[in-house]
């Protein structure tokens, strides 16, 4: 009974960061009001938490080998919970966007380490099997949950309310996992970790986050800059954070390629369509979560009653390319959705059509890592969710910022029309990159067999 009550705790966690993730979206125009932010200041109430999450989570990782996966879950959660108290509590966007940051960090924390204690806790393939679909349906579940309880809270209470109720959840999953969590010691910090590699990359990230918001190339540069001094760092380090072996790999590396083309198309849907149905169709917070439930309930329905049946019998890599196919149509649909909508004209198809998402997701995650040699099946795993963080934060800051440039040269038109216009643009972009990551698995992704036995015979 105490294995079950531990993947409680680790559901909980993973509702956690996926309700914040989430939750958040419905809420950005009344932060944006109360703030007073800049749609480039707003971008950052997303981005400091994706930056964080991505940039950390390899080396979470690690730090869980080496002081103990029980330890990182527990300090994880703490940061976590903290950092939401500050999130609500900020009456400013500094303190907010630190907040925010701090708040990736925690969820890195925790999120790193919530896999490996659960196939160590679950060794029977059956119920290894349930463990995962659990731990799966809470991540679906979370996104759906996270729109509909973010509106509420912000119509009902405030938008200090959708960081607060973190608080009991966090209480809750910190009391119960000193009990149910199995303890590990570690293999012991004298084994060693690449914080200067994770510095780097942070560092790297932030700068071109940045140079894209605010239009400064000087900073790009800087950025491009810690880039490459963590490649070079991965390559000298005796413990690096990413192994580039990994890349060698074709799979692992277009799998990877096509994931950031389709996350950034994809997160920052979920962003600007949020904005528009409430500074265009005039929805208050709670009508958007709504209005936005039918997409996150078909990824989830999609993903976890036919994606791995599709997958059997037709191979992942048609399925992928299916779901890239809808996800396409959705986008191109919404380049040409009116200023006046009818929700179930206009709007409705077009939350059906997200079910792509559900598709090309598993599908796309059984090709990369089948791509993985075994003994970096931990690696492979960490890389995919990273570029998934990576993905949505560039995606946000790139569509965002384009989206307030054509609406700032559209105001001539009537404010409407000109948001509508530069959601138009950001959503035609958003489209192209769905396209190229179309021709990138359609060009170079292979079946899953076809990868492992890529993997076998760069193991000879």
């Amino acid at each position: 009974m105490s294995r079950w009550i531990a993947l409680g705790v680790i559901a909980t966690g993973l509702l956690m960061s996926v309700l914040d993730g989430s939750i958040v979206t419905v809420a950005m125009p009344a932060i944006q009001d109360d703030l007073e932010l800049s749609p480039a200041g707003l971008s950052w109430v997303v981005n400091a938490y994706l930056i964080a999450f991505g940039s950390f989570l390899l080396l979470a990782g690690r730090l869980g080998d080496l002081i103990g996966r029980k330890r990182m879950f527990l300090a994880g959660s703490t940061v976590f919970t903290l950092a939401s108290l500050l999130a609500g509590a900020a009456t400013g966007p500094e303190i907010l966007i630190v907040a925010r940051f701090l708040q990736g960090i925690g969820s890195a924390m925790s999120a790193a380490v919530s896999l490996g204690i659960l196939v160590t806790l679950f060794t029977e393939a059956k119920e290894r099997s349930v463990a995962i679909a659990v731990f799966s349906f809470t991540g679906a579940a979370g996104a759906s949950i996270g729109q509909v309880v973010g509106g509420v809270l912000t119509d009902a209470l405030s938008w200090h309310w959708i960081f607060f109720i973190n608080l009991p959840i966090g209480i809750a999953a910190i009391a119960l996992a000193i009990p149910a969590l199995p303890d590990d010691r570690g293999i012991g910090l004298e084994a060693g970790a690449d914080v200067v590699g994770a510095v780097l990359v942070t560092g790297g990230l932030m700068a071109g986050i940045s140079a894209v918001v605010t239009k400064t190339p000087l900073v790009g540069v800087g950025g491009l800059a810690l880039l490459i001094g963590f490649v070079v760092r991965q390559a000298t380090a005796k413990t690096p954070l990413m192994p580039l072996r990994i890349f060698m790999t074709r799979s692992v590396s277009v799998a990877n390629g096509v994931q950031v083309l389709m996350v950034a198309a994809l997160f920052s849907f979920q962003i600007l369509f949020a904005l528009y149905l409430q500074n265009v169709q005039g929805y208050g917070a709670a009508e958007t979560g709504l209005a936005m439930l039918p997409a996150a309930l078909t990824i989830g329905a999609v993903s976890l009653g036919v994606a791995a049946r599709l997958n059997a019998r037709f191979g992942e890599r048609a399925v992928l390319l299916a779901g890239i196919l809808l996800l396409i149509a959705m986008l191109a649909l919404l380049t040409r959705v009116p200023v006046r909508a009818d929700y179930v004209t206009d709007l409705l198809p077009l939350m059906f059509l997200a079910g792509g998402f559900g598709l090309a997701l598993p599908a796309l995650t059984s090709l990369g890592m089948s791509g993985a040699k075994a003994d970096d099946a931990g690696l492979a795993s960490g890389l995919f969710n990273t570029t998934q963080q990576i993905g949505m934060a560039l995606g946000v800051a790139v569509l965002s910022t384009l989206a307030a440039a054509r609406t700032e040269s559209m105001l001539d038109e009537g404010r409407a029309v000109a948001l509508t216009s530069g959601y138009h643009a950001a959503f035609a972009v958003g489209t192209a990159l769905l396209v190229a990551a179309f021709v990138l698995a359609f060009l170079l992704l292979r079946q899953q067999r076809e990868a492992q036995a890529e993997v076998t015979s760069l193991s000879v």
